[in-house]
């Protein structure tokens, strides 16, 4: 084992804990350390822990520790995904360590917003990566169509500029209670087809979708087509992008760990740098 791998090992087992609790510790006592000056607005009670893959780790506990390259494409574009829980980034080490795009977490519900996302989101474009934003779903305390507003509203818009990547609705096992959030398969792709729809009416853009294929097949029963309009983000911590959710043939980019080279996860988009840009320009 390396000095790097065995120093991020020692970060794994002693640092992420201790962190994890000062994030939830935050949560009660707001970011500045003081008393936070209003309750939550429903159940969402520690968003700074809820990140695009928090609870893919949780039903996928294998790790490698680099990511082979797949179909359709022959190249791999590397890139990651951050939140609050990465703080303050040091984007131009990020830069200069190969990454070329990134997705940061903007809102959840209707009641967070990611206190780090001005620095993160406008840290990574001074930086030279394209980036874009996400909204963690939690299809249980407001329609698909109300939080896709309230992501516009806080960070998840889009503009054509080269540099910025449609939003991404991040749709993962229910940090807070049941998987599924309480809804049938139908009508968590009617939710999902109104938060779609929505985004696309304020931006002109359909947002990814970031899931993980046995949480889509399970929450909406593979009822709802997705694949001609939304670009695909999967999940998948055990060596390739496996099967795809229903109705998609291949995967824009692929979440393979939630730990390496970057801060936060580590990703590949599915094809060279001209395809990200391809996305960014719609």
């Amino acid at each position: 084992m390396s000095a790097i791998c065995h120093a991020h090992g020692i970060w794994r087992t002693i640092a992420k804990p201790l962190a994890l609790a000062a994030l939830a510790a935050s949560t009660v006592l707001g970011f500045a350390g003081t008393p936070s000056s209003a309750a939550p607005a429903n159940h969402i009670t520690h968003p700074q822990l809820d990140w695009a893959g928090s609870q893919v780790a949780k039903h996928q506990p294998a790790a490698v520790s680099a990511p082979p390259a797949v179909s359709p494409f022959a190249t791999q574009t590397p890139g990651l995904d951050v939140s609050a829980y990465q703080g303050n980034v040091a984007w131009s080490t990020v830069a200069a360590d190969g990454a070329r795009f990134a997705y940061v977490k903007a809102t959840e519900s209707t009641s967070y917003t990611n206190p780090y996302f001005s620095q993160q989101y406008t840290g990574s474009y001074n930086a030279g990566i394209i980036r874009g934003a996400y909204h963690f779903a939690t299809p249980d305390t407001s329609s698909g169509a109300t939080q896709a507003d309230y992501f516009v509203a806080h960070g998840g818009g889009w503009s054509g500029d080269g540099k910025t990547l449609p939003g991404m609705l991040d749709l993962e096992w229910n940090p807070y209670g049941a998987t599924c959030y309480g809804l049938s398969a139908s009508g968590m792709v009617n939710w999902v087809l109104s938060f779609s729809n929505e985004y696309h009416a304020k931006t002109g853009r359909w947002p990814v979708i970031y899931t993980a294929t046995s949480w889509w097949s399970q929450c909406t029963g593979n009822l709802g087509a997705f694949a001609s309009t939304n670009p695909l983000f999967i999940a998948n911590y055990n060596g390739s992008p496996g099967t795809m959710p229903y109705n998609w043939t291949y995967q824009t980019i692929w979440q393979w760990a939630d730990s390496g080279t970057f801060p936060g996860d580590q990703d590949r988009f599915n094809g060279d740098y001209s395809r990200v840009q391809a996305l960014a320009n719609g």
